[in-house]
């Protein structure tokens, strides 16, 4: 088990602070609060940025504390896939097994609003899996402001749609994301209103592909 970092646990027993506040620009992300928000990360914080479908939460991939702040923030049973959130596709064979299909089809659709349920590898700590289906999500964003943090992090970001429990679509407007959750995150990244609609989700782990969920991703392609 991976121990609570020392944010993590300060967090924990001191209650949450108000969270911190970036304006990004949405095209030319300014470098140094690209850092200052991957330090947050880094540092076990939890975060809200922008992508190319709505906003979404973000933590560091081994901190298992700030995951299960996601959990109870949203309300999401075991059964959840969460998203390894990538730079590209350098990435995919670390987490994922897919045959030349698969990855044919995968790569004609990134970066872009597509999250694709795939097999993960042994690489994948089990509590980022489906506890029975042993498979996560993946996808690459077609954002710069995600993109840079993902490049600075130098790995995927484990991520999650920012839909509240008593919600139907993700939250849009960054400074009412910041009124709603200002002692809940660390971090709220104002990239400009992002879209109302989540990812389409393709299932790529069977025979043939399988549409989850219709997004704001193009469908036609798999079915």
């Amino acid at each position: 088990m991976i121990a609570v970092n020392t944010l993590s646990l300060h967090y924990y027993k001191k209650g949450f602070p108000m969270a911190q506040f970036f304006s990004v620009h949405p095209e030319t992300p300014q470098a140094r609060l690209i850092r200052q928000a991957v330090d947050i990360l880094r540092r076990g914080g939890l975060i809200v940025y922008p992508t190319d479908s709505a906003y979404a939460l973000g933590c560091h991939i081994g901190d298992k504390f700030a995951l299960d702040r996601i959990r109870a923030l949203r309300q999401l049973d075991k059964h959840h896939n969460f998203t390894l959130m990538c730079r590209d596709l350098s990435e995919l064979a670390n987490y994922a097994r897919v045959d030349n299909a698969a990855y044919r089809l995968i790569k004609s659709h990134t970066p872009g609003s597509y999250t694709f349920i795939l097999n993960a590898t042994a690489e994948v700590p089990r509590r980022l899996q489906h506890p029975k289906r042993k498979t996560l999500g993946l996808r690459v964003p077609d954002n710069p402001i995600a993109l840079a943090l993902m490049e600075e992090l130098g790995e995927p970001l484990m991520s999650s749609s920012l839909i509240l429990p008593s919600d139907d679509v993700p939250l849009t407007d960054p400074y009412d994301i910041r009124d709603t959750l200002e002692h809940q995150v660390e971090l709220v990244i104002d990239g400009g209103f992002c879209g109302l609609e989540a990812t389409s989700v393709i299932d790529l782990t069977g025979d043939e592909p399988a549409v989850v969920r219709e997004g704001c991703g193009d469908i036609s392609d798999f079915i």
